[in-house]
């Protein structure tokens, strides 16, 4: 990997402070200008100090080929400075005007079936074109010209979501590209035929002009495992690419912080995004809830991968939602509470800047049921209320010293890589219900029912330097990463490994030997096979109970054999002729000066939360604080530790009562009783105490 891109971060507006960056995608070009004013008035009252502007204005922009129109920009972006607010300008590339598709209907990206996407949404063009390339750079160049000197423009917001809806895209620019792609990793024809095991099924190819993209081969037929893992890199590179190209067009002209908005979230994979995390000046997110009760988890889950990403340098939540999205089937609402929450717990993971799309609700287009900022029912709502109370909120705890900390680094890193997921969503795999994703939620949630707020750490990452370390279905381990598992328990690492980890090398190739083929001598065990579980057959077996009292679902490992210094934990109870009664299935190993504990099942968040203290204890990892289960607690510190925020949030639907640490500083849906101590957290509720 290269060297990361130095981290900059947007500076105030000149005469202000340092403040967390409040504020959200505001679309001017969607309203008359009368609402111009009422808009900065509101932003006023809001506490709002930030806004991205410009993000899908290319029509706007540029009305026809060559003929830019930057006045009516220029007279927003002026009314928004003299009011405070900073602008995040984008480059305005997300989406091609009609007058480009018509001219060169070549940029339009086209779908493994070789049917062409038409314009009519939003990021119709293909990443690897020339042509959109050509017409996209000239637009960065003279919006970076334009707006080169501007005092009020404090970070520019290159193109937006990459590969949103384009993430694949099969046409002959892409093919090209694709050559090159494999050329430059390969270097020859005999490697990319390694790679891929094309010895199978007789797809051996003589050059590189054979190589072609992963295009639809039928129902029901299998696409070579090899070639469609390097696809998605390939598809995610090319975006990077595209981004690289256009961020430098801007910065070579004005620089500035830059950034581009990723989609982290628990089961958000489509692109590499820690790999991108390298070419940012600073890292930004757009996040949106998962409705249910898994809601505030996989928030702070994903939060804590962006943290990751970031490499605990501040990072930016560029949107987020007050209410609800329009783009699921079922769009349901935030609950009461939830707006301010949800916010505070960004912040607490480490993000210094909460933005939501959008400011002003749409009443026309795609996105017009979208709740934003200020709704359909104007200044005059609840949801309103509630940002300006999260814009006092953030004031306060800005004027409390809150920035210049980060997440405090957590005992427990959980381990999470995207070509791992990619090489799960095979189609001839021992089972559709496995994919990388969902184990380190589960783990996350599970260590959070036992008091433990886990880091969640990508691959590449620093999780090595952690008292203990999750590797969950970590499907493709390398040779190096093998070598860094095997260093650090050796060097006294406390590891948690579990079914579906170490099974291939970075090519999709199987670790020959039994599995984890890679790291078996670390977890002293040796699995033999298979035990796919599921209800589709009749009869088939659709769980395992295990000896702790737990049951599997899913997947459970065949473990054969165990080592000499290895004790087994809790064994399968089953039926004799499953053949799986009294076999292993939870086992911890010595190994060097550590150890390692192997989960050979899919346990779930429920199995897991009911297991955990008992591998806790093997490993002598105590949890962070009390209220096990009940309370999240996320603490941000200074360098010197002097300075230190504890975010106790309520993940129950029933009021809990905490201690309280240290000064209140925010209390939303909490009461505190000063004389005893303590505070009652209401459901969605979250304190904020200053230590």
């Amino acid at each position: 990997m290269a060297e990361r891109t130095r981290f900059q971060w947007p500076q105030p507006l000149e005469g202000q402070q340092p403040r967390i960056w409040y504020g959200g995608d505001y679309n001017p070009d969607q309203w008359p200008e009368e609402v111009w004013d009422e808009d900065i008035e509101l932003m006023r009252r809001a506490g709002v100090n930030f806004v991205s502007v410009g993000i899908f204005s290319w029509a706007k922009l540029e009305p026809e080929e060559g003929v830019y129109d930057f006045d009516w920009l220029d007279r927003v972006i002026d009314k928004l400075g003299k009011a405070g607010v900073a602008v995040d300008l984008a480059s305005g590339t997300a989406s091609p005007p009609m007058w480009l598709t018509q001219a060169h209907p070549e940029v339009l990206w086209v779908n493994d079936r070789g049917e062409v996407c038409q314009p009519g949404a939003r990021q119709h063009y293909r990443p690897t074109s020339p042509v959109y390339r050509e017409y996209a750079l000239r637009l960065c160049r003279a919006m970076a010209e334009h707006y080169k000197d501007n005092p009020y423009v404090v970070a520019w917001h290159i193109n937006n979501e990459y590969g949103c809806h384009n993430r694949f895209d099969y046409s002959e620019d892409a093919e090209r590209a694709f050559r090159e792609w494999c050329e430059k990793r390969y270097g020859t024809i005999d490697a990319v035929n390694d790679a891929w095991g094309t010895a199978f099924w007789a797809q051996r190819m003589n050059d590189f002009s054979e190589i072609i993209p992963p295009r639809y081969i039928g129902d029901g037929n299998f696409m070579n495992p090899g070639k469609l893992l390097d696809w998605k890199r390939f598809s995610s590179d090319a975006l990077l690419d595209l981004y690289r190209a256009e961020r430098d067009a801007v910065q070579e002209i004005a620089p500035r912080p830059q950034t581009t908005n990723f989609m982290v979230s628990a089961g958000g994979t489509g692109l590499d995004y820690d790999k991108w995390g390298y070419d940012v000046d600073f890292v930004s997110n757009d996040h949106y809830f998962s409705p249910g009760e898994a809601h505030l988890d996989e928030l702070a889950y994903s939060a804590s991968l962006c943290d990751g990403i970031a490499r605990k340098q501040p990072w930016f939540l560029m949107e987020h939602s007050t209410s609800a999205v329009n783009w699921r089937p079922i769009n349901y609402r935030c609950e009461p509470g939830e707006l301010v929450r949800d916010s505070l717990a960004h912040l607490a993971m480490g993000a210094d800047a909460i933005c939501y799309f959008q400011w002003r609700q749409s009443k026309a287009g795609a996105e017009k049921w979208h709740s934003s900022m200020v709704p359909h029912a104007g200044a005059d709502s609840q949801v309103f209320r509630d940002v300006c109370e999260l814009g006092a909120d953030l004031n306060l705890l800005a004027d409390q010293g809150l920035l210049g900390t980060a997440l405090v680094k957590s005992k427990v890193a959980l381990v999470f890589d995207y070509e791992s997921q990619w090489g799960t969503e095979h189609t001839a795999t021992p089972s559709q219900q496995v994919r990388h994703w969902t184990e380190p939620l589960d783990w996350f949630r599970a260590l959070a029912d036992n008091g433990l707020t886990a880091d969640v750490v990508p691959v590449r990452g620093d999780w090595d330097q952690y008292e203990a370390v999750v590797l969950p279905s970590l499907y493709i381990l390398s040779e190096g990463t093998s070598r860094r598992v095997r260093d650090y328990v050796a060097n006294g690492g406390k590891l948690f490994v579990t079914y579906y980890t170490g099974l291939a090398d970075e090519k999709d190739h199987i670790w020959l030997g039994g599995y984890p083929g890679s790291i078996r001598d670390v977890v002293g065990v040796r699995v033999e096979e298979f035990v796919p579980l599921g209800t589709d057959q009749p009869g088939a077996m659709a769980s395992l109970r295990l000896s702790n009292g737990t049951e599997a679902h899913d997947f459970a490992d065949v473990i054969a054999s165990v080592d000499g210094s290895t004790r087994v934990l809790a064994t399968f109870q089953a039926d004799s002729w499953t053949g799986m009664n009294g076999a292993p299935a939870i086992t911890v190993n010595a190994c060097g000066d550590g150890k390692a504990v192997y989960v050979g099942a899919r346990l779930g968040r429920e199995g897991l939360a009911k297991t955990l203290p008992t591998l806790l204890e093997e490993l002598g990892i105590a949890a962070d604080g009390p209220d096990c289960g009940k309370v999240l607690r996320v603490e941000r510190a200074d360098e010197s530790g002097e300075r230190r925020f504890v975010f106790l949030f309520n993940r129950t639907h029933e009021t809990v009562k905490v201690d309280v640490e240290g000064e209140p500083m925010v209390a939303s849906l909490a009461q505190v009783d000063e004389a005893s101590g303590t505070a009652e957290i209401s459901p969605n509720g979250v304190l904020v105490l200053k230590r």
